[in-house]
């Protein structure tokens, strides 16, 4: 599947945003870096899944306690409370995309190096248990 342009630029300002609300948690909660994470991070899956999905991905009535988490810590935020925003818009992000954790790993387990970092018997309980998975018995 190839991605449209837009969807080029989507991904490319949702990796931004991650990025820089990764740099916002690390310089001790930056208002100013968190919030312009979220705005790239909102404005990039816009992109890469149109208007019309993205409000329905987050009108959804299964995930509404999310989505009300996930939208209140940005509000937290741009309110300048930047550490209770990261903490209740991370519980909202875990409901949010919580689901796509399980295909997530299973991408990665079958990267090179990451892949066998992730299969070390003590990383590997817990990666089983982050997925979903019941360890085979060999």
């Amino acid at each position: 599947m190839w991605l449209s342009d837009g969807q080029k630029i989507g991904v490319a300002l949702t990796s931004f945003g991650v990025f820089f609300m990764l740099l916002g948690v690390m310089l001790f909660f930056d208002g100013g870096l968190l919030a312009l994470g979220n705005l790239l991070f909102l404005s990039g899956l816009t992109l890469i899944i149109g208007p019309t999905k993205t409000f329905y991905f987050f009108a959804r009535k299964q995930k509404i306690r999310g989505t009300v988490c996930f939208i209140g810590g940005i509000l937290f935020v741009f309110l300048r409370w930047p550490f209770v925003g990261v903490v209740v818009e991370t519980f909202g992000f875990l409901n949010l995309f919580g689901d796509f954790f399980p295909v997530i790993i299973t991408f990665l387990r079958q990267l090179p190096i990451i892949g066998t970092f992730l299969s070390l018997p003590y990383i590997r309980g817990v990666v089983d248990r982050l997925a979903g998975s019941r360890p085979s018995i060999v």
